[in-house]
C-alpha cells in the first residue's frame, strides 16, 4: 500500500497538454451568458448577484485547466466555499456545474501530488458545507460520488492515452531495431567488402598494380550496390507511398554468396530441401544471416581457404549452417557485436534461434534454425 501510495504521488504530469485557445474561450463566453441568463431569468434564487458575479467572475479560469488543474480548482472551489459561507447557504446557480471540469481536469492533467491536493481541496470544501449546515450529509455524499465520477474519467483517459503512447514507443523502438539490422545486414556488408578489398589492393599494389586496380574496380561495384540500397531506403522512409525497391532476397538467392574470391576464401553453397512455397521472411532472414555469416568469416577468420554456406529445407523448420575453417586468435567468444545480436533478433522475431561460436575443430560456426512458415503456424 506504500509503494502504492508513493507511486501516486510521484505521478507526473501527462506531456505536452493540447492548446485551444478558441474552443476554451468559446467555452468561457458560452457559460458565462449562461450564469447571466440565469441569474435575471430564474426567480428562487437566493443570491441572484453573488451567484452571477461569481460564476463570471471564475469561469475563465477554465483556460488554464491543462496547463494548472490544481491552480484553478483550488481558486474555484476556495471562492465558491468563501462565497457560500458570506451569503449563509451554498450558492444554487445550475450553471456552476461546469464544477465538474476541474476534477476531471486534475485527475487528467496534474500530477499525483497535484491530484492529492486537489482532492482534499475538494473534500474540505464539502465538509465546511456540511458543518455550516448549507449542506446536508446525503447531498454531499452525492456530491462526492459525482465528483468521484468526473475523476475518475479523467483518469481513464489518462491511462488510455499513456497506454497508447506507450505502444507507439514500443512500435519505434521495433521500428528503429528492424532498420538497425537492415543497415548492418545490407550496407555493412557492402563497406565489409570494401574494406577488404582495399586492405588486399594495399597488399598487392606494389607488387602487382594490375591487382590494385581490380580491386579499386571491386570497391567501386559494392559502393554502388550501397548507394542503391541506401536509396532505396531513404525513399522507403520518406515517403508514405512504397518505393520502388527490389523484391527481398530468399534462399534460391543464396548463390549470389557463392563463388571464388582473388582477396578472400572461396564460398560454396548447398541447398537440400524444396523451397517453394516458403514464406518470404523466413526466406529474407536465411539469406540475411548467410550474407553476414559470410562477411564475418571474411573479415575475422585468418588463413580460411573456404566457407560453406549449406541450408536444409523439411516440412517444419529450415535449418542454416555457415562454417569456415580460419583461425581466429583472440577472438572473443563472450561478446556479442552489433552482428550477432542483430541475427538473434531476426531469427527471434520468426520464433527461431541463431547460435555461434568455434567449431568443432578449428574456424567458426553459426547455426540458424527457423520454423518454416515463419512462427504462424
Amino acid at each position: 500500500m506504500h509503494e502504492f501510495l508513493r507511486a501516486v504521488r510521484d505521478e507526473p504530469r501527462p506531456p505536452n497538454p493540447p492548446v485551444r485557445p478558441r474552443w476554451d474561450w468559446a467555452l468561457v463566453g458560452v457559460l458565462a451568458v449562461l450564469g447571466v441568463l440565469e441569474g435575471v431569468l430564474r426567480d428562487d434564487l437566493r443570491s441572484p448577484v453573488v451567484s452571477v458575479l461569481v460564476v463570471v467572475g471564475l469561469v475563465p479560469t477554465l483556460r488554464w485547466r491543462r496547463t494548472r488543474p490544481l491552480v484553478v480548482t483550488v481558486i474555484a472551489f476556495g471562492v465558491g466555499g468563501v462565497a457560500s459561507a458570506l451569503v449563509g447557504h451554498e450558492l444554487d446557480l445550475a450553471t456552476m456545474g461546469y464544477f465538474l471540469l476541474l476534477p476531471y481536469s486534475l485527475f487528467r492533467w496534474g500530477s499525483g501530488r497535484e491530484a492529492v491536493l486537489g482532492s482534499l481541496v475538494v473534500l474540505a470544501n464539502l465538509g465546511a458545507s456540511v458543518a455550516q449546515g448549507h449542506t446536508s450529509a446525503s447531498d454531499a455524499l452525492a456530491g462526492v460520488v459525482i465528483l468521484s465520477t468526473a475523476a475518475a474519467l479523467g483518469t481513464a483517459l489518462r491511462l488510455r492515452v499513456t497506454a497508447r503512447s506507450r505502444e507507439l514507443d514500443r512500435a519505434k523502438l521495433l521500428e528503429r531495431e528492424r532498420l538497425a539490422r537492415d543497415l548492418h545486414d545490407t550496407v555493412a556488408h557492402h563497406v565489409s567488402a570494401m574494406a577488404i578489398r582495399a586492405q588486399a589492393g594495399l597488399a598487392t599494389a606494389e607488387a602487382d598494380p594490375r591487382a590494385a586496380v581490380d580491386a579499386l574496380r571491386v570497391i567501386e561495384a559494392e559502393a554502388s550496390r550501397a548507394l542503391v540500397e541506401m536509396r532505396g531506403m531513404v525513399r522507403l522512409l520518406r515517403h508514405a507511398e512504397p518505393a520502388d525497391l527490389a523484391p527481398n532476397p530468399g534462399v534460391a538467392d543464396l548463390d549470389r554468396l557463392a563463388g571464388r574470391s582473388p582477396f578472400g576464401p572461396a564460398v560454396d553453397v548447398e541447398v537440400v530441401g524444396e523451397v517453394d512455397g516458403l514464406s518470404p521472411s523466413v526466406g529474407t532472414a536465411v539469406y540475411r544471416l548467410a550474407q553476414e555469416s559470410v562477411t564475418n568469416a571474411r573479415r575475422h577468420a585468418r588463413h580460411a581457404s573456404r566457407i560453406g554456406v549449406r541450408v536444409v529445407v523439411d516440412d517444419r523448420a529450415v535449418r542454416l549452417w555457415v562454417t569456415d575453417d580460419g583461425e581466429r586468435p583472440g577472438h572473443p567468444t563472450t561478446t556479442r557485436g552489433h552482428g550477432l545480436i542483430g541475427m538473434a533478433e531476426r531469427a527471434g522475431l520468426l520464433g527461431g534461434t541463431c547460435e555461434a561460436g568455434p567449431g568443432p575443430d578449428r574456424g567458426w560456426t553459426v547455426t540458424a534454425v527457423l520454423p518454416r512458415a515463419g512462427g504462424t503456424a
